[in-house]
């Protein structure tokens, strides 16, 4: 939020406050989920995944996926498997 943000006498948020969006990581500007290959599975329920950035790590410890599978990925955890390795 904001750091002009006016919080009412009632504590509730004014509804004119708007997200300020820094850096790479923005809870409100990253609603997209992003289809990617798993290369590998590491330690700790995590994920190495191939983007177009090059590889990343992930959360995949809310589905059940192998190396190879596709995984739909949003803030970096795999919330849906989207097509099984062969």
């Amino acid at each position: 939020m904001t750091p002009d943000a006016v919080i009412p006498p009632a504590g509730r948020p004014s509804t004119a406050m708007a997200p300020d969006c820094h850096g790479d990581v923005c809870i409100t500007c990253s609603d997209v989920a992003v289809a990617v290959r798993i290369r590998e599975l590491v330690a700790g329920r995590l994920a190495v995944v191939d983007t177009d950035s090059g590889p990343e790590e992930v959360s995949v410890a809310l589905v059940d996926a192998a190396a190879g599978d596709v995984v739909l990925v949003h803030a970096k955890e795999a919330i849906a498997v989207v097509e099984k390795a062969r």
